[in-house]
């Protein structure tokens, strides 16, 4: 599991959110004719996770006051994950950080930021516009 694959966990995500390959379509059972219709199969609900208010009640119970909203290093700390450079880098490379902003820890952190926010609302996570 990547550092990505650990914040989703964190969160409370379910292991479908956490990078799993979709599973290919079965195939008709061998005893149907070939002009069955086959049914399609039924939509899976994701559920969402209130990303804010989980991250609001760590950081109360945490000792230190984190600016999580606004600083991948915060977020990760806050996460219980390592928040050092080589960790920010290995998951800026993970999640496509463009080349010319992995060489300015500044930009890289801004863009992670922004990247992680965003990849968690994409897998089912409610987090406000503000914030992406």
């Amino acid at each position: 599991m990547g550092i990505f694959g650990k914040i989703l966990a964190k969160l409370g995500f379910g292991e479908e959110a956490v990078a799993k390959p979709a599973t290919p379509p079965t195939a008709a059972p061998a005893s149907a004719p070939a002009s069955a219709p086959v049914a399609p199969a039924a939509p899976v609900a994701v559920s969402v996770v209130d990303v804010v208010g989980k991250l609001q009640g760590m950081a109360a119970a945490h000792p230190e006051k984190l600016n999580w909203k606004t600083s991948i290093v915060d977020l990760m700390k806050l996460l219980g994950l390592d928040s050092s450079l080589a960790a920010r880098k290995e998951l800026a490379a993970e999640l496509g950080c463009p080349a010319e902003k992995m060489g300015d820890s500044a930009q890289m952190n801004m863009w992670l930021h922004k990247t992680v926010l965003q990849r968690i609302a994409d897998n089912g996570g409610n987090v406000p516009k503000e914030l992406l």
